[in-house]
């Protein structure tokens, strides 16, 4: 029996065989060039732009037309730092499309009228190695999943009343 033959590739208007979708714009593009200096990495990262300084994250540049509430610059942080950004940044809030009232992460909001220089200041602290802004992804599920291991071998060793 003759094995089928693939189809061809039809060669498009512009002459490439291949149909590419054009990569969406970056969104908020002079964050990235403020922290050019830190030679910054990209990895998209729910329908977002995640921004890395050697192994931190640092930041999420956001732009979604559909759900614009949380657009914006997000900052890497943890609860314990938000008291003293909210002194720097008054409009800092949390991000609401995490499902919680109160998130590590925060948002500069893109519809603030102080957006881009707030957003350039954030950029000041990362570039200043700043320690309320940066996470090493998984550092703190690690940490996590060792505190329950040794959680759950200290209740194996209680003695039953």
């Amino acid at each position: 029996m003759p094995r089928p033959h693939r189809k061809s590739a039809a060669l498009r208007v512009d002459g490439s065989p291949f149909a590419v979708r054009p990569r969406k714009a970056v969104p908020h593009e002079f964050v990235l060039q403020a922290l050019s200096a830190l030679l910054p990495h990209t990895h998209p990262m729910f329908g977002c732009l995640a921004i890395y300084v050697g192994d931190k994250i640092v930041l999420i540049l956001r732009d979604n037309r559909n759900r614009p509430a949380d657009n914006g610059v997000w900052l890497a942080t943890t609860q314990e730092h938000h008291a003293s950004l909210r002194r720097e940044f008054p409009n800092m809030r949390s991000i609401s499309v995490l499902g919680k009232k109160v998130t590590g992460w925060q948002v500069l909001p893109a519809d603030a009228a102080d957006f881009e220089e707030t957003a350039l200041r954030a950029c000041e602290l990362v570039a200043a190695q700043d320690p309320r802004i940066g996470k090493v992804p998984g550092a703190g599920r690690v940490a996590k999943a060792g505190r329950e291991e040794k959680s759950r071998a200290g209740k194996a060793k209680r003695p039953r009343d």
